[in-house]
């Protein structure tokens, strides 16, 4: 049986993930949706599939100063999800950074809206925060997050509904 504080998670998905996703052609829960259901195509082990469907959920929380991924990764971290779900989820923006700043071609594979917000994330990265991202435990699963978060803004794309992952979110948030 789902828990209250996973039914709190997806519930966010359930009714602010209805507006649409920052200029994108699709809405939040859509967009969480597509990625999910790419990450789970590619056998992409749990923690991953549901990092992937909940990467966004800091755009649902109250506004504050502090970016989406970090508020989203915190949020998480409180319900109880472990740093194989928060760390890819606070590290999906500087994985963007990153590889905007190692490939030339990556950026022009970008939405315009992604291109747009690149500068608003602090645009490209230095050697010291590209070292550091380089490094980290989970810089290839937030990578593997960004590419899965570019490719989910098609309109209509089919995905299974979100009560599919529900059960999978609460056994990664109990693990």
């Amino acid at each position: 049986m789902t828990d209250l504080a996973v039914i709190d998670v997806l519930a966010a998905l359930r009714t602010r993930g209805q507006e649409a996703y920052l200029g994108e052609p699709v809405t939040v829960t859509e967009h969480a949706l597509q990625a999910a259901t790419a990450a789970q195509a590619e056998g992409r082990p749990a923690p991953l599939v549901v990092a992937a469907l909940l990467h966004d959920v800091g755009w649902l929380l109250h506004a504050g100063p502090r970016p989406h991924e970090e508020r989203g990764a915190e949020f998480l971290a409180l319900q109880g999800f472990g740093p194989q779900v928060t760390e890819p989820v606070r590290l999906h923006v500087q994985a963007k950074r990153y590889l905007c700043t190692i490939d030339p071609d990556y950026r022009s594979h970008l939405s315009s809206a992604s291109r747009r917000t690149l500068g608003r994330q602090g645009g490209l990265l230095d050697e010291e925060a590209r070292e550091g991202f380089a490094t980290h435990p989970f810089s290839s699963d937030a990578l593997a997050l960004r590419r899965y978060d570019d490719a989910a803004k098609v309109p209509g794309a089919p995905t299974p509904e979100l009560e599919h992952f529900a059960r999978l979110v609460d056994l990664v948030r109990g693990a």
